[in-house]
């Protein structure tokens, strides 16, 4: 029987990349897991691909999306089989790039609704099944943003950085009902959202430059990072926000301004903005 037979998890975003690998971790030592996502039929995949895991628990999905407080309250109670939830992973997110000048306010309140909204919702939904239960683990999915400033990316910096509070004040809170709460921060890792930084050399050369241990990251290296820190060998472990990004949290953020330029051009890019009245 592995670790964590007989417990149950949830993990938002949990139909590709990250979160499926988080999955993945807790079905490979028995969890029973449930993934969330808007996307049923990358659901469907996901939930086949951890079905086949040697000694997984039960696998079930749900089809909703984190930024409704609704719909992650429903994937909490389906994941607390027997009224129980013993993990939950807070992953889903979205990213975005526009310099602050021209950043549109639904743009900037799509990714706080998501990433840091969503993350909240799943820590409250989750918590409370928790609290009902005799405790549990929460991990979310932070990055590399969260801790060093990326320019054109101050929306999704933002929310990264705000996860990573949020966590810190819900372990302090949280620790009384026996709920850790913890954070992992991934740098550049080979994920569907990343795509574009990893097939452009000259940003994904600067992301290189910024490694100590100069590669890119891949999915398992987060999974196995958040299934520590929701198991047992971390249970006096709580408000961490780690950083899983060889060593990059040690330098600087990124050079993306070729993509800035792409899309923007350069006035907006070097701060030139001359056409009047801002709208």
């Amino acid at each position: 029987m592995g670790v964590l037979s007989g417990q149950n998890a949830l993990v938002t975003g949990g139909g590709s990349g990250i979160g499926l690998a988080c999955a993945g971790a807790f079905a490979a030592d028995g969890a029973n897991v449930l993934i969330m996502g808007r996307n049923p039929e990358k659901l469907k995949a996901a939930a086949s691909e951890l079905a086949v895991i040697e000694g997984a628990g039960e696998i079930n999905s749900y089809t909703g999306d984190v930024s409704s407080e609704a719909d992650v309250a429903a994937a909490a109670e389906k994941a607390s089989l027997n009224g129980r939830l013993d993990i939950a992973v807070a992953n889903a997110g979205t990213g975005g790039l526009s310099p602050i000048l021209v950043t549109e306010t639904s743009n900037w309140d799509e990714v706080m609704q998501t990433n840091l909204n969503g993350t909240f919702y799943t820590i409250k939904h989750a918590g409370r099944w928790m609290a009902q239960s005799g405790g549990g683990a929460i991990c979310a999915i932070s990055s590399i943003a969260g801790v060093r400033t990326h320019r054109f990316m101050g929306s999704y910096c933002v929310s990264k950085a705000g996860i990573d509070m949020l966590v810190r004040n819900s372990a302090d809170e949280l620790g009384v009902a026996n709920i850790r709460v913890n954070s992992v921060c991934p740098g550049l890792v080979e994920t569907e959202l990343a795509s574009g930084l990893l097939q452009t050399e000259e940003v994904f050369n600067d992301y290189l430059d910024c490694m100590p241990i100069s590669r890119h990251g891949v999915t398992e290296d987060i999974g196995q990072a958040v299934r520590f820190l929701c198991g047992p060998e971390a249970s006096w472990i709580t408000g961490v926000v780690l950083s899983v990004d060889g060593g990059h949290h040690l330098r600087r953020g990124p050079n993306v301004e070729p993509f800035s330029r792409m899309l923007f051009g350069d006035e907006i890019t070097e701060g030139r903005i001359n056409s009047g009245k801002p709208s």
